[in-house]
């Protein structure tokens, strides 16, 4: 590209409106040293330290006198048309106005030479021209891209109330304490308070979301405020509105994101939010995310070497339910020998729940084969788990047929199945807003408003309850226990997509399983549910506790930035004790969650998979997103793998179905799929395994698992106990069994009778 001369018509425009209007800005807040709530950051902000930067992107002053900012106190006034929630603020329209940064039609837009000679003009705030607008994505103040030390205030009301914490959707602890709080919030409530973002590189600003504050307590928003860029931090130019400043409509309350779209998109380093109103009753609290697209600079060689990558041909985009079903069917054209796409049920609102099964033999269980699953999107506003099956979908295919050794292996050793969508209903809401407007929680519930993650049936208490009564009975065993009756009425509150769910996993041996959900970079193992029914944090280990912990640490240590002790945290908690792990019930208790029920009910080994910190990532963050957990998600599917498997057999080498496998020193049992075969993980060790079913005398073994991947084969063959043996004669001649106890009752009768 061709540099720009200084007498550019962009440039003079520019520099006539700063002459003119006075509008030069100065960086730095009014001085106040006595005040407790004066900026934390350092005056001398980052862009003035060292960088590991070949060069730096701070463009000299503008030429010409500049005026200090000095705001006036004047009322804040409306935009001539009010912004509506969760949309864009109405103006004129032109002719290549793009579609809301929120919606999901993103697609990019080539640059004109206006364009390209903006970005190499590095002398001053630039407007870029009407006719390269388009739809920029979030800076990636949500998704962590922009670091705390890219964000600065002017004052802050203490430390968890910084400017680290004016990200969109961050979440305040339950506390609301000083580390871990809402929102930024300013220290004092007047019109010379700003929150600012460098985002280090030149880049075209389009557009702003604002929230208020996250709690529970109090109700903190901005409902007007003005915009500025710099290339300096200490010259500012604020956007206008014709001869004016443009002030623009802020939120209405504190949890609903909205947009405004600046009029002209602003060439520039730094971008300021400058407060002009807020909620009567409140303070000036703040999160935000930005609209912007970093311009290119080939000379740069710390930017393009932290530019994440993918050199998978997949479909990086959000699908809605149309979208999915097309996917998966362009999946299973290209591999009818190992894909089959079929539904498990339908969603309250009737649509199918399709799943996509992977394997050398689709559509049939084969007889030491183990079964695995994902299920993602119980959630409907949790996105990004839903977009990574899919991805995961395409990538199995497309490597199965290069012959990748390892994908291969994969396919022909394991029946995979794949639920990206558990609820349809609620991800077409949080479609229908887009990846920036919906907030937190719009379409997290199913349509009749039933959160599927804790729908499950509580079958911990039932068991808990069993085992502290030592001296009655034991009546609950500590495997497959029964879905209690009052669950399996018409009249319960149980969703149609939980029921599908469970009717889906007694139907399939499922050995492990994991259920991708967002808003977090963790993964939760059972149980979730404290056993002290007064506490709402313990942690509560399963007998298979060390399994779990190895299942965590499987994903969570091939990840990305889940074991990263250098990363931020999402929004309050620090994960990194346990690298990247957490027990559920120690983090939060959850009674009736889909990991506890798969425990207690089937064979199957489930774990909660929390994959971003963003529950819906703007899909141009979906290559790093799937470069974060594609690997994760294959070492997880290859666990299944590990401990020991075999097949249970009578005297004839005929399978037994339903016979209990036990494992010395572990409360927990597993049982047989209806072949015989079964399939238990365990760690490395050697441990005594016993097979039992009714009617046959119990079996014991020594199995021994290695540190090699690969289940270690154990089979059992079990003979029939003498009376069972006696059972089958009498029966084969159509008699009755003698039941001895009550022969000799009958007989010493008789003998009394006789005697009197």
């Amino acid at each position: 590209m061709s540099r720009l001369g200084t007498a550019t018509p962009a440039l003079a425009l520019v520099l006539l409106a700063v002459t003119v209007a006075g509008v030069g800005a100065q960086g730095a807040a009014l001085e106040d040293p006595d005040y407790y709530g004066q900026e934390i950051w350092s005056q001398e902000p980052y862009y003035t330290r060292p960088e590991p930067e070949p060069e730096t992107f701070s463009p000299p002053l503008p030429a010409g006198p500049g005026e200090e900012w000095e705001p006036r106190p004047q009322e804040p006034r409306a935009p001539k048309r009010a912004t509506k929630p969760k949309k864009a603020p109405k103006r004129e329209k032109s002719a290549l106005e793009p579609p809301p940064p929120g919606k999901n039609s993103n697609k990019k837009v080539m640059r004109t030479k206006s364009s390209e000679k903006a970005a190499n003009d590095d002398h001053s705030v630039r407007v870029a021209h009407e006719d390269v607008r388009e739809s920029c994505p979030p800076l990636g103040l949500e998704t962590l891209k922009i670091t705390d030390f890219q964000l600065h205030a002017s004052t802050v009301k203490r430390y968890g109330l910084g400017a680290h914490r004016g990200r969109l959707n961050i979440q305040a602890g339950i506390n609301e304490n000083d580390f871990y709080d809402g929102a930024w919030c300013a220290g004092r409530n007047d019109l010379q308070q700003w929150i600012e973002v460098d985002a280090r590189r030149l880049t075209r600003f389009t557009g702003v979301i604002t929230q208020g504050r996250n709690s529970l307590w109090l109700s903190d928003w901005v409902t007007s405020y003005k915009v500025m860029v710099s290339n300096d931090s200490h010259t500012w130019v604020t956007v206008k509105n014709g001869s004016g400043d443009m002030i623009f409509e802020g939120n209405s309350e504190k949890e609903i994101p909205v947009l405004n779209e600046l009029p002209v998109p602003m060439v520039a380093r730094y971008i300021r939010i400058n407060p002009r109103s807020w909620f009567d009753n409140g303070s000036i609290c703040m999160r935000m995310e930005i609209l912007g697209c970093p311009l290119p600079d080939p000379n740069n060689y710390y930017h393009r070497r932290n530019e994440m990558t993918t050199t998978d041909d997949l479909d990086f985009k959000h699908h809605n339910y149309k979208e999915m079903r097309q996917l998966m069917k362009v999946v299973n054209e290209m591999c009818p020998n190992i894909t089959r796409i079929y539904n498990i049920g339908k969603s309250h609102q009737g649509l199918k729940l399709y799943a996509v099964e992977i394997s050398d033999h689709p559509g049939e269980h084969e007889v030491g084969e183990p079964e695995f699953h994902y299920i993602a999107g119980a959630h409907g506003n949790e996105v990004l788990g839903r977009e990574l099956l899919l991805l995961l979908v395409q990538f199995l295919c497309q490597e199965y047929l290069a012959r990748n050794a390892r994908i291969v292996h994969l396919v022909e050793e394991t029946r995979i199945h794949i639920l990206p969508s558990l609820n349809p209903d609620g991800y077409e809401k949080a479609y229908e807003g887009g990846s920036e407007l919906g907030g937190w929680s719009l379409g997290r519930w199913t349509h009749d408003g039933i959160d599927i993650n804790n729908n499950f049936p509580d079958l911990n208490t039932l068991l808990w309850e069993a085992e502290d009564q030592q001296n009655g009975p034991r009546k609950v065993p500590n495997h497959y226990i029964a879905i209690p009756e009052w669950f399996l009425s018409e009249n319960a509150t149980v969703a149609a997509e939980t029921r599908a769910v469970i009717a889906w996993m007694e139907k399939i041996p499922f050995v492990l399983g994991g259920n991708l959900q967002g808003g977090e970079l963790v993964v939760a193992y059972p149980y979730d549910l404290v056993r002290s029914p007064w506490k709402t944090q313990e942690h509560t280990p399963t007998p298979d506790d060390h399994v779990f912990r190895w299942l965590a640490y499987s994903y969570a240590s091939t990840h990305r930035l889940m074991t990263d002790a250098r990363r931020r945290v999402c929004h309050t908690e620090e994960f990194q004790k346990e690298e990247g792990t957490v027990n559920g019930a120690s983090w939060h208790t959850v009674a009736g969650s889909l990991n506890d029920f798969s425990y207690l009910h089937t064979n199957c080994f489930e774990l909660s998979i929390y994959v971003g910190c963003d529950k819906y990532p703007h899909e141009s963050q979906l290559p790093e997103e799937w470069e974060n957990n594609r690997e994760s998600l294959i070492v997880f599917m290859e666990q299944v793998h590990r401990g020991i498997k075999g097949l249970v057999r009578d005297s004839h080498g005929k399978g037994i179905p339903n016979a209990i496998i036990s494992v010395e020193g572990v409360n927990h049992d597993i049982r047989t799929a209806n072949d015989g075969d079964y399939w238990r993980l365990l760690n490395p060790g050697e441990y005594v395994v016993t097979a039992k079913a009714e009617g046959f005398t119990a079996s014991t073994k020594n199995c021994m698992v290695g540190y090699d991947m690969g289940a270690t084969r154990c089979d059992f063959t079990l003979s029939k106990t003498n009376m069972a043996r006696i059972r089958e004669i009498m029966e084969k001649f159509g008699k009755q069994p003698v039941s001895l106890p009550a022969r000799r009752l009958k007989l010493r009768g008789r003998k009394r009778r006789q005697r009197g």
